[in-house]
């Protein structure tokens, strides 16, 4: 008994051994009959390193903003409350609710100034808006924005 199994051992070995390094591959010969023959193991390729993904950047940052009226038209309106998302790459989302319509639109950073930047917003109903804008950090900053119907508000990013 200790003997046969010492055997089918040996055997279990000997054909896991011939077997590795090998695929058995069936064949289907000219008169239909499928027929098994192995194959070599391709050559072991060049293992490519994984490309570095880098440091992710800053997420993007919603910041309140907050407009108080600068001539006689924006106090009829008072303080304007909006947002704007600083996407970290000198590119932002602006969002303002004015006099009942929705201006959405974009910031954008001046060429050659990390710190100024310019701001426009579009509502369907045809009322638009531009801004100035100064950040003194990514999340904090000040500005000034005009609306198409001449009101004219001090803009002040961030804080709560």
């Amino acid at each position: 008994m200790r003997i046969d199994r010492k055997i089918l051992a040996l055997a279990a070995a000997a054909a896991a051994f011939s077997l590795s390094g090998c695929y058995v591959v069936p064949m289907q010969a000219s008169d239909g009959t499928v027929q098994y023959q192995h194959y070599p193991l391709p050559p072991a390729g060049t293992v490519v390193p994984p490309m570095a993904t880098g440091a992710a950047g800053p997420a993007p940052a919603t910041l309140n903003v907050r407009l108080y009226p600068a001539n006689e038209i924006a106090t009829q309106t008072g303080i304007v409350a909006g947002t704007v998302t600083n996407m970290m790459t000198g590119k932002g989302r602006f969002l303002v609710n004015y006099l009942g319509e929705v201006l959405n639109g974009e910031a954008t950073r001046v060429s050659n100034d990390e710190k100024r930047g310019v701001a426009s917003a579009f509502s369907p109903k045809g009322m638009y808006m531009s801004c100035e804008y100064q950040m003194n950090t990514p999340y904090q900053g000040a500005g000034t924005c005009t609306f198409s119907n001449g009101a004219k508000y001090q803009m002040h990013i961030g804080g709560n």
